[in-house]
């Protein structure tokens, strides 16, 4: 994680956006006077907080989860080619 100050954050925000298109795990954190006022993540990381957070916020959707991963942790998963196979998609 870097972190950057609100003013090179701003006189950087063209390589700062070029870098996490290159690493989109890359997150920085902007400060202003030594308190952290912003988080800049690339769309891919938000785009998938917005994906988690309706899914723990739908109670049916997170039971089927945790149902699921109980199964997979009792060996009763499939794999994927299984998986399409049985729902007759494309190999």
């Amino acid at each position: 994680m870097k972190t950057m100050t609100v003013t090179q954050a701003r006189n950087q925000l063209l390589r700062v956006a070029e870098e996490m298109e290159r690493s989109p795990d890359e997150i920085v954190e902007v400060v202003k006077r030594g308190k952290k006022v912003m988080t800049l993540v690339s769309s891919e990381v938000y785009d998938a907080l917005i994906e988690t957070l309706e899914i723990v916020a739908d109670e049916a959707t997170l039971s089927k989860l945790r149902r699921a991963l109980q199964e997979i942790e009792k060996g009763k998963g499939i794999s994927w080619s299984e998986a399409k196979r049985r729902l007759r998609l494309p190999q």
